[in-house]
């Protein structure tokens, strides 16, 4: 047998075009290169002979283009600088367990389980660079949390023969000893111990958050004292903390608020829910709504749709591409772990960063070598994590948004969702009833356990600071993942194998076992059966681990042997950990002895109620006074290329939209390619139905008003499902709420008014809220630049994202201008209502440095507005209409310019034909992001049935579709106020981003 360890470094003989892509980066930002090699780096420690290494090297290349070494390095043909960027110990390397997959395959073997497998890259660099320098580039292409790092020089290259063989394997001395936590000690230390976390053996060092408040450590400590009359062992005290923490729990949602006994998630989104359900009576579409892992809607006889938004910003603002693709394959998990199992069918997606040309840093504590990721960094990692996730999980991205706001520097918000589906019943019962019983196994398939996620929920439900754990983040395995859910909803569902099924996620098995454990009345688990990645793991940690592409089943005796099978064919490791009981008890054991020993009742509902009362302040802010525009042609060419008006093309197009060839309207759309606000699947190929997908948040209108902020976003959510095809009746909401420094009252007076919001809005328009998710403490906790302390809080930010069902796909409609001549109308009120609008900002930037707030927030008239949509909805079903949009962030003008781009066909509109209340100046007529309006064209031939459906509603006959590129607006007396064309437009628009 040959050598113990093999490395093989794969290149390309010719071209490198991710050698290009990195140089002109790097070019962009300042370094002078010329050139930029890289090899992929496999490093196989193993049994290996000679021939088998090169069966294996082979197996990695494309033999056309590419080229490899075996033990002998890459010599480019010019470089300065070598840097070898590989994975930390213990940090999920996916490229690397496909790699092990692909050895024992093509050499039809099964490598020894202490055999290992790893992967790197080595980046060549030529160029006039300093040593200063590289140490910068470097900086630029890793990341100190989880990347390990090597930098040789090339004259060190040659003299070393290479980079040599370094593997980064785990080594963990900690013992399986579980450890007694004395709680009977002062309220000062209670409190720390909740902040900091359990101590370490030596005294010095602390595990990280527990996130346990002093009530919560009070009503633990007496639990032990009067119940168990014994201390906890630190499992139990790390189990009862993930249970209870804010992440898992919704304490601030659940508690009493001012006078709001049962909570406001109850008060206000859950009874919104139950009150519509009500009034609907025959014709509700629920099936079933914040009771699972997602929430589930009727699609039609024989299919149900669920649907989950989810959050992952505190793990993505330490490190972004493993907090965006542990989100998104973690939201997956949601769907397939909804009733027993639904397909995931489409991924949803939403970024709100701060400005990627900040280049300010910051820092978690008073050194250089806590400094964050740049914006830039951040949103280049997340959106790529989105990529692989959804795109190597064989899940089409068709949906979502990206939002600008310096405010969200200190932590981004990554939202992600994924829609599912699953038949009605299975095996003759409903497919959403589940229920572990007394005697079922508890199986857990998918991934092994690590170190990586523990504290997950913990963190998440805190303050970015100096304390907060790298080992919070994991990296997510989509292609692991894909092969389970296949297995999981294409076999074992359909066999009816398991009575129960949920998603292994935050709190790992410690929250998903005791929460089916629910359905049984207790469980018992040995610890000894948890598949590990690596020896070491303490019994709290494998208990809390968030390692990820994990599903836990209930799974009957008699089906045990089949199930089992099953995994095994399909190459998923399945373990019988536990069993499921009804003794109220929760039980874990290590090495047969008993770890943690709980009330099943006081680890679920022991945490003690909180009272919190708020105070809410609404700002003032005085009306920026300024003169109409002078050069209003270049104040609208500046409005369609902000930040958060600008395309963002460049992550539609590398999401993959058509995996599963359902897609109807598209995420570009018309010959232009421009980012529409909403999407539509046909989920059932043989069904001409579809689901309708959109969203929508103003966190800006949160400077001024939060209860209308919430309005806001529910009704352009609503209103964007309309503008496509959807219909009032069979339209569902789910709410994100992403809010700071929550223990603050007037936060949480803010928070009230916009959850009350929620519930007065979903009750007028009848769309029940059917799922949620809220992540309270997104504020940031350091220094900047100059080391200065500083605390930085997100602007109070609500998701709504909106999901319909429409009856027919081919009556849906996109947003380009698609016929000269086409007569345009806009539908409802244009009203002086720019509070908080980009277009206050706009001019805030340019005539102070800063942005405007404004007052004059924009109101929204349920009753009315529900009059334009049920019109609305004749009129798409009569097929009256050849484009439509909703008039959202950005106003009328930048609704016509997205129209205008999408369909390569200029306009010519009157803004004097607006519907007014006053009149108001054109840039007012332009900007204003007035609730409730549609711009839509129509065939000259259709109007007049266009308009006597309409009749009675405020409607404005502005214009009409030229047979040209021209783009004309006439103010009040038919004045030219713009006369620019399509083509500058789309440039414009698309310009800002268009190196990425």
């Amino acid at each position: 047998m040959g050598k113990a360890c093999i490395r093989i470094e794969v290149f390309y003989q010719d071209k490198e075009f991710r050698g290009d892509v990195i140089c002109n980066k790097l070019k962009n930002l300042g370094f002078k290169l010329k050139k930029v090699y890289i090899t992929d780096n496999y490093l196989i420690n193993a049994n290996i002979s000679e021939n088998q290494s090169v069966i294996i090297a082979k197996s990695l290349i494309q033999s056309v283009t590419q080229s490899y070494n075996i033990n002998s390095p890459y010599f480019p043909n010019s470089f300065n600088y070598a840097i070898e960027i590989g994975f930390l110990p213990g940090v999920t390397d996916n490229v690397a367990h496909t790699v092990r997959e692909s050895i024992e395959d093509s050499l039809t073997i099964s490598l020894d389980p202490k055999s290992s497998v790893f992967t790197s890259k080595t980046f060549f660099f030529d160029g006039d660079i300093t040593e200063d320098e590289i140490i910068k580039i470097a900086m630029e292409q890793h990341n100190p949390l989880i990347h390990r790092i090597k930098i040789l020089s090339y004259n060190k290259y040659k003299e070393n023969n290479g980079m040599g063989v370094e593997l980064p394997i785990v080594q963990i001395s900690n013992s399986s000893a579980v450890t007694e936590v004395n709680l009977d000690i002062p309220n000062d230390e209670l409190e720390y111990l909740g902040r900091e976390g359990i101590p370490e053996k030596d005294n010095k060092k602390r595990r990280g958050p527990l996130a346990l408040d002093i009530f919560s450590l009070t009503s633990i400590k007496k639990y032990f004292k009067t119940i168990e009359k014994r201390n906890p062992t630190d499992i139990e005290l790390e189990s009862i903390a993930q249970t209870w923490s804010e992440h898992c729990k919704h304490t601030i949602f659940a508690s009493k608020l001012d006078d709001i006994d049962e909570g406001i998630y109850k008060e206000y989104i859950k009874n919104a829910t139950l009150e519509i359900k009500r009034k609907k009576g025959d014709r509700d579409f629920c099936v079933s709504v914040f009771e699972d892992n997602s929430g589930g809607i009727k699609f039609d006889e024989n299919f149900i749709i669920s649907d989950k938004v989810e959050t992952h910003n505190s793990p993505s603002a330490l490190d972004p591409f493993g907090g965006a693709i542990t989100g998104i394959v973690g939201v997956n998990r949601d769907a397939i772990g909804f009733g027993l199992g639904a397909k995931p069918i489409a991924n949803r997606f939403g970024f709100c960063f701060a400005n990627p040309s900040d280049k300010n840093p910051l820092f978690r504590e008073k050194n250089k070598e806590s400094m964050l990721l740049s914006p830039r960094r951040i949103m280049e990692g997340v959106i790529y994590g989105v990529n692989v996730g959804g795109n190597h999980s064989g899940i089409p991205t068709p949906q979502g948004f990206l939002y600008f706001d310096d405010r969200y520097k200190g932590k981004p918000l990554v939202f992600v969702g994924t829609i599912g589906l699953l038949p009605a019943t299975v095996n003759g019962i409903s497919s959403v009833e589940k229920r572990a019983m007394p005697g079922d196994y508890i199986i857990v398939v998918g991934g092994r356990v690590g170190r990586d996620g523990i504290h997950g929920a913990t963190f998440s439900s805190e303050a970015l600071s100096s304390g907060s754990p790298a080992t919070a983040v994991q990296i997510g395995d989509p292609i692991t993942q894909k092969k389970l859910s296949d297995a999981i909803i294409k076999e074992a569902r359909d066999k009816g194998l398991y009575s129960s099924i949920t998603d292994n996620g935050a709190g790992g098995l410690s929250c998903s076992v005791a929460e089916m454990a629910r359905e049984s009345g207790g469980f018992e688990v040995e610890l000894d059966n948890v598949p590990l990645k690596y020896p070491g793991l303490a019994p709290w940690q494998i208990w809390i681990s968030e390692s990820q592409e994990r599903i836990t089943l209930s799974v009957p005796p008699e089906n045990l042997d089949e199930f089992l099978q099953l995994m095994n064919k399909r190459g998923i490791e399945a373990s019988v950990i536990g069993i499921f009981t009804n003794s109220n008890r929760a039980i874990v054991k290590n090495h047969g002895k008993i770890v943690l020993d709980l009330d099943l009742d006081f680890l679920h509902n022991g945490l003690p109620p909180r009272a919190l009362t708020t105070t809410y302040s609404k700002k003032t802010n005085p009306f920026p006074e300024f003169p109409e525009p002078e050069k209003p042609e270049k104040v609208f060419h500046d409005m369609i290329s902000r930040l958060n008006t600008s395309s963002f093309e460049f992550i539609s197009s590398q999401y993959d939209h058509e995996v599963q060839a359902n897609s109807v309207i598209k995420p570009l759309q018309g010959k232009g390619r421009i980012n529409g606000n909403t999407t539509v699947i046909r989920p059932i190929f043989d069904s001409i139905k579809g689901v309708v997908l959109s969203q929508s948040l103003y966190p800006s209108y949160s400077d001024i008003d939060t209860y209308w902020m919430a309005a806001c976003s529910i009704d352009t959510a609503i209103r964007n499902i309309i503008s496509v095809g959807g219909t009032l009746e069979h339209l569902a909401l789910l709410d994100n709420f992403c809010w700071c420094d929550s223990n603050n009252p007037e936060r949480l007076g803010q928070l009230k008014d916009a959850a009350k919001a929620c519930y007065d809005f979903a009750v007028s328009y009848g769309t029940p809220f059917i799922s949620g998710k809220d992540s309270m403490f997104n504020d940031f906790k350091g220094y900047n630049e100059n080391f200065e302390q500083i605390f930085i809080s997100i602007p109070p930010t609500l998701l709504i994202s909106s999901i319909g069902i429409m009856e027919n796909v081919y009556k849906s409609q996109t947003i380009d201008f698609k016929f000269a001549d086409d007569i345009i109308y806009i539908i409802g009120e244009t009203y002086d209502e720019l509070g908080g609008s980009e277009y206050l900002a706009y001019m805030g930037e340019i005539l102070s440095g800063s942005k405007y707030i404004g007052t004059k927030i924009p109101r929204v008239d349920p009753d009315q507005n529900k009059k334009i949509y049920k019109s609305f909805e004749q009129a798409m079903d009569r097929e009256l209409i050849s484009s439509s949009i909703s008039i959202e962030q950005g106003g009328l003008g930048l609704a016509l310019s997205k129209s205008a781009m999408s369909g390569m066909l200029g306009f010519e509109i009157h803004l004097s034909n607006l519907p007014v209340r006053e009149k108001l100046r054109c840039d007012y007529l332009l900007y204003s992001e007035s609730q409730g309006r549609l711009l839509v064209s129509v065939d000259p031939k259709k109007t007049k049935k266009f308009e006597d459906i309409f009749k009675g509603l405020s409607i404005g006959k502005i214009g009409k579709i030229l047979n040209s590129k021209d783009i004309i607006i006439r103010g009040w007396n038919n004045e030219v106020l713009i006369n620019t064309d399509v083509e500058t437009l789309r440039s414009l628009h698309k310009q800002r981003f268009s190196n990425m």
